[in-house]
């Protein structure tokens, strides 16, 4: 019998602004395996970002129906972490305390926290050192460059071990070399944890550096139009952004978009 999805999107409607407004996604449906990592890309205002906030729960669909873990999504869900293109770190909260934030929000570790304290510390800390900021919790955010904030964001997003991670244009803001440095983090974090990754991003080769699948959005209304299974080895490093399989598939998805922008019929 085969394994139900994990995260499935069946036929979702999103639109903004009443029955006038705009209509961000139609027949949007999409599967995403437990433990796989997907990719989602497409042209600007496609609804990449809609479609992240539908799945975590922080808004309604119009149409169609969200389930996570087998369980339909009718408001946030606990089970979640999330990392944004900002890293929007509390700048009154040093950095170990800026990572245990969501252990005083999720039900499970907030009964815990305060007679399990020590522990906690010791998860986040390692986390930390895991992302090559040991050493740096007892630092205020503003003390830390860009990259080392976006860092202490992944952390924050994994400190609760969510089985489901939504990832939303989180390096965009980096410099090339940080943003390469950090798909290499977010890899090593992937393959020793194995969450559910749904990662949307603009940059290709980010996509096919990190992902398992990546799907293609249409222009707006958006819905998926077009997928690619990425059967490159890991663990990737950069130097595999320079092979020609790679740069390939990077290609084939640059013309999917392409196609998509200008109206062009997609075959998936």
């Amino acid at each position: 019998m085969a394994r139900r999805p994990f995260v499935e999107i069946d036929r979702v409607a999103m639109r903004y602004g009443g029955a006038e407004g705009t209509l961000a996604l139609q027949g949007c449906s999409l599967d995403v395996a437990e433990g796989e990592f997907v990719a989602v890309v497409g042209p600007s205002g496609c609804g990449k970002s809609t479609l992240m906030r539908l799945v975590s729960g922080l808004w309604p669909a119009s149409q169609g129906g969200v389930v996570v873990a087998g369980e339909e999504v009718n408001g946030p869900i606990p089970l979640v972490g999330m990392a944004f293109q900002n890293p929007t770190l509390l700048p009154w909260r040093n950095i170990l305390d800026n990572v245990m934030l969501p252990l005083e929000v999720v039900p499970a570790h907030r009964k815990r926290l305060s007679a399990e304290r020590k522990q906690y510390e010791a998860k986040a800390e390692a986390l930390l050192k895991l992302v090559g900021l040991e050493g740096f919790g007892q630092k205020q955010p503003h003390q830390l460059s860009g990259g080392m904030q976006q860092r202490t964001s992944m952390c924050r997003a994994l400190i609760h071990e969510p089985p489901l991670l939504m990832l939303d244009e989180p390096f965009s803001a980096l410099d090339v070399f940080t943003r390469e440095d950090l798909w290499a983090v977010l890899q090593d974090v992937w393959l020793a944890r194995k969450p559910t990754v749904i990662l949307v991003t603009h940059d290709l080769r980010e996509a096919v550096y990190l992902a398992d699948r990546v799907l293609v959005m249409s222009a707006r209304p958006g819905r998926i139009i077009a997928e690619r299974h990425i059967d490159i080895p890991r663990p990737r490093r950069i130097e595999t952004t320079y092979d020609g399989a790679f740069n390939a598939v990077v290609a084939e998805l640059r013309g999917l978009i392409h196609q998509a922008r200008t109206g062009e019929t997609v075959d998936a």
